[in-house]
This record gives structure tokens, sequence and C-alpha cells, in this order.
């Protein structure tokens, strides 16, 4: 049977039973005071999916306390953007989220940032570890919207290794665990102070750290089991096994489905783009993670986030 032909995706009821299997497995539990209990009183026959707390008294139903709060979305519905969005591999615009969905267009913006929001991990935890080696690159990615830095002439700061150097565009910067997880983050500006931070404060310092032959790394480098890198201005990209080709294949599907598949994106929601391709990638099928469970691990990352229309601010296309 298609994964699309689940009862959860075309039955509004049945989508209310699958979310409480994945948020509610040991029972309903009430977002108001917490309680969890097979003893809330089971409103469903007024409206789908509504409890009652035993205790506070309060009404509730699976969506409260989730990105899926206030939507007025049928739930079956959020559940094939949720598919759909985890299992396009550069993504899903807006536009054919409206057009499959057979929503408005701001409605399905709307709720693809609300899906990013809860794609959104909080990890903290050090990346790699004795024996392990993460890569770690920047690259710049669109023009920003904010001045470029200028030089002591007044002039607009330009590379003056390459062509095409950073001067006006965004910076993102990305580690990533060979064999593992990967984290992007965009900065105002690819600093040697900025990237040093975030270097340190997510590789663990037992780690072989991996870089090209750009001037913001040897200094963090030192403070890692080992720091190799390889020199692209020489043509060299493989010497032994020390290369970036792992955050350099990261970088080609994140540049392919933002030009290809998104076309546009404010600088201001290019933190939820980088979450989304984040996700993508640390549950892909080389990790033993496909479409379906991708989708369910999308949907246990709703709990305990809100986005509200006026956050994200509707001026962009997708």
């Amino acid at each position: 049977m298609s994964v699309l032909s689940k009862p959860y995706f075309h039955c509004e009821e049945a989508a209310f039973a699958h979310l409480e299997s994945i948020l509610w497995p040991n029972g309903p539990g009430c977002p108001h005071c917490s309680s969890v209990s097979e003893k809330h009183y089971d409103l469903r026959k007024t409206r789908l999916g509504l409890r009652k707390c035993c205790n506070c008294r309060k009404q509730f139903t699976v969506k409260v306390g989730t990105v899926f709060e206030s939507a007025h979305i049928p739930l079956n519905k959020m559940l094939q953007a949720v598919y759909l969005m985890s299992a396009s591999k550069k993504g899903i615009s807006a536009h054919q989220l409206h057009r499959v969905l057979e929503v408005q267009y701001k409605t399905a913006w709307f709720l693809a940032h609300r899906i990013r929001e809860a794609m959104r991990d909080g990890t903290l935890a050090p990346m790699g570890g004795a024996g392990n080696v993460v890569e770690a690159d920047e690259t710049y990615f669109g023009e920003t919207e904010v001045q470029p830095t200028l030089t002591k002439e007044g002039k607009p700061y330009k590379s003056r290794r390459r062509k095409f150097g950073p001067a006006g565009k965004r910076a993102v910067v990305a580690l990533v665990e060979r064999g593992g997880s990967v984290r992007s983050f965009h900065v105002d500006k690819a600093t040697k102070a900025n990237v040093a931070s975030i270097v340190e404060e997510n590789i663990d310092r037992e780690a072989s750290l991996y870089t090209d032959e750009s001037g913001l790394y040897p200094e963090v480098g030192k403070k890692f089991a080992d720091h190799a890198t390889v020199r692209h201005s020489a043509d060299e990209y493989v010497r032994g096994d020390v290369h970036t080709n792992t955050i350099e294949g990261y970088f080609s599907i994140f540049k392919r489905g933002m030009k290809g598949v998104y076309q546009l994106c404010c600088e201001k929601h290019l933190h939820r783009y980088l979450a989304e391709f984040d996700f993508r990638y640390n549950n892909r099928s080389k990790l033993g993670c496909e479409d379906q469970e991708r989708g369910d691990r999308a949907l246990k990352g709703i709990s305990g986030k809100r986005l509200t229309y006026k956050g994200p601010s509707q001026d962009d296309s997708l």
C-alpha cells in the first residue's frame, strides 16, 4: 500500500488518532497542567480530538501546545504537508503545497514555516569524538539585505583571491560529521571570530577537523586532536582521507533546492530553510530513515513550539 494512501492522510479523525499515537504514547497529556491520564474526559463526540483534563478541568486537543495550534486547516492536510516536505529531497514550494492541498497560498506559506519550526533541532551535544572526522566550511548564497562591509576607502569589500567574493552575500557556516549529522548556521559575517565560536561550541575537542585552506580555521584548528586541510587553489581536493567533499555535497543539495525550488527567500527566514535541509540530511536514507519514518520524526518535533503569523511576517515568496 502506498504511503499516501494511508487513512490519516484522507480522514481527519484518523489523522487525530495518528498524531495522538505519536505525541501521546502513554495516553492523553494535558498541555495546561502536564498531567497524563487515561481518565481525561473524552469529548470527541462533541468535536474531533477534544478532551477535558480531569485535574485542571481545561479542554484541549493534541494540537494544543504545538506548531499546529490554532490552525484552521484540516489535520489530515497538515500531515500531508509534513510528509511532502520530509520526502522531497530539495524541498517543496508553498505554491506547490497550495495546489496539492487546495488551500490558499498564504495558508500554505505559513504552514510550511510551521513545519520548518518543527524540524528545527536544538541539539547541543558536541559533534564527533575520538577517532571521528568533522568537516567545516562556509559558503555564500544570495544577496544580503544589509549594507555590505566597507573598506577604509569607503568601497564595498571584495575578496582579493577570487572573482566572486563574499561582498554583499549571505554567509552560511556548516559542520558535518562524516557518516553522521550536519549543523548549519547563518551568520552576519563569516569572520574568524564568528567561525571559531561556532566550531568550538559544536565540535568535540577529540575529533579531527578537516577544512579547506581558508584562513578562518588554522587558529581554531589547533584546539582539536588534528586539523588537516586541502588546497583547492592548487587543484587538490582529496589527499588520502582528507577532503571536504561531504560538506560540499550538503551545500550542493542546499543551493539546488534554494535556487530551483524556493527561488526567493528573505534573509530573516534563511535559518528556517537551513533547519529544513539539516533535518532531511540528518534523517536520510543512508542512516536507515525512510520517508514515512522521517515524516513521523518531524511530527515528534511539533510539541512545545509555537509560531504565529506575525512572527514570520509573510513578505517573501517561496
